[in-house]
């Protein structure tokens, strides 16, 4: 049995849709006690056809499970180790147990140094931020990989003072001296910004303000920035936006901006607005879709938007409002939290369950793609049948 966006997957790859996305990952947190083990989700990612996936950590496990496949890794030095690798003695020692044993058989593409430590109630991280980063790129060079894998830091866009409209864009003043630091080595090594942009919570917090179809991608009028007179149909390429003008605000205007989160929750608490099933998966399927077009925002249309959904499961250890645990395109037992299928393709009448195995083998894998082929040329048939009546 297979869930329609599988089948959807297994049938048109080959013609440049889902395959063709080169811009979309997804985050693979691993906060919970009921996670299908590293080897299927490798199996999972591989169905879906997506190439990209973060990691919060250097999980050895997970390492080692996506050596030899077609997977793009970005890896996580956890906020904790920044004191420590600010030493570059120390960030040699990390680099050399952490990524040179598993590269390049495992393809890290990336080291995210932290996550949102711009804007993390330890204040004191930020002090380690930059020098850690510069320490961790130091060993890359010294190893010869830095050729290779980039080094950057997640932002939450609560870093930004202003984002509307996008070109009002500016960075906390608490943050500016740090940030120029950041963005002069981003700028040096040619690194991606990366940020962490979620339309849901603006929504949460203004929904009489803020329209949902505009947080989702629907059809909607959108907005005019009245500066740039550029128009703007969803909040996120907004936000994304905004950021670019930040940086640009402090002399750093040609660095790319890669969104490394974003999602919707599928369930929240009772103040949490617009945390259903529904939104969900209109906003993750709307998003697809733009993916599929590689397209760039407003401001840079000619520069295609990487970005990370988040996540891949349900995580049911995570601390703080239901919505937390809540924002995985899967459960853990492998069946889809929501449909958030490309295509009006309906399953066949064998199938029942909204579920995708995570147990299968290349024998298993194999079968399908040939079932799956079969009922492509079925559906053809059937559409080419019912143009020649037309004809008639």
């Amino acid at each position: 049995m297979i869930h329609v966006f599988l089948l959807f997957s297994l049938c048109f790859s080959d013609y440049g849709l889902i395959q063709g996305v080169t811009s979309l990952g997804i985050n693979y947190g691993q906060v919970g006690n009921n996670l299908p083990p590293p080897d299927k989700v490798l199996d999972l990612l591989t169905a879906l056809k997506l190439s990209k996936a973060r990691i919060y950590d250097t999980n050895p496990q997970v390492l080692t499970t996506f050596a030899n496949s077609n997977i793009e890794l970005i890896v996580t030095v956890e906020n904790q180790m920044l004191p420590v690798v600010m030493d570059p003695q120390q960030a040699l020692q990390w680099v050399s147990t952490h990524i040179k044993p598993y590269f390049p058989a495992t393809k890290i593409t990336g080291i995210a140094v932290g996550n949102e430590i711009f804007t993390d109630d330890d204040t004191s991280l930020l002090g380690y931020l930059v020098p850690a980063i510069v320490s961790i790129h130091g060993a890359l060079v010294q190893l010869g990989l830095d050729k290779y894998i980039q080094v950057s830091t997640p932002n939450s866009l609560a870093v930004l003072e202003v984002s509307y409209p996008p070109s009002a864009g500016s960075f906390k003043g608490e943050v500016s001296g740090v940030m120029s630091q950041f963005l002069q080595f981003l700028s040096s090594t040619g690194s991606p910004f990366w940020i962490n942009a979620y339309p849901y919570f603006a929504y949460k917090d203004s929904p009489n303000k803020i329209s949902l179809d505009y947080a989702l991608f629907n059809k909607n009028p959108g907005m005019v920035d009245p500066y740039t007179k550029l128009h703007y149909d969803n909040m996120l390429y907004a936000q994304v936006d905004a950021v670019v003008y930040a940086m640009s605000r402090l002399g750093y205007g040609g660095i790319e901006v890669r969104v490394s989160e974003t999602g919707w929750p599928s369930k929240g608490d009772s103040n949490e607005v617009g945390a259903t099933v529904q939104n969900a998966a209109v906003y993750n399927r709307n998003l697809l879709r733009r993916q599929m077009s590689n397209e760039g925002t407003p401001l840079r249309p000619n520069m295609r938007l990487e970005v990370y959904l988040f996540a891949l499961f349900n995580e049911d250890m995570k601390p703080g409002p239901t919505s937390e645990r809540n924002y995985g395109l899967f459960q853990p037992d492998g069946t889809m939290a929501y449909n958030v299928g490309l295509s009006a393709l309906a399953t066949s009448s064998s199938t029942s369950s909204a579920s995708i195995s995570l147990t299968s083998s290349a024998t298993k894998a194999s079968k399908v793609e040939y079932q799956s082929l079969v009922y492509c040329m079925f559906l053809y048939l059937l559409t080419f049948l019912g143009f020649m009546r037309r004809q008639h």
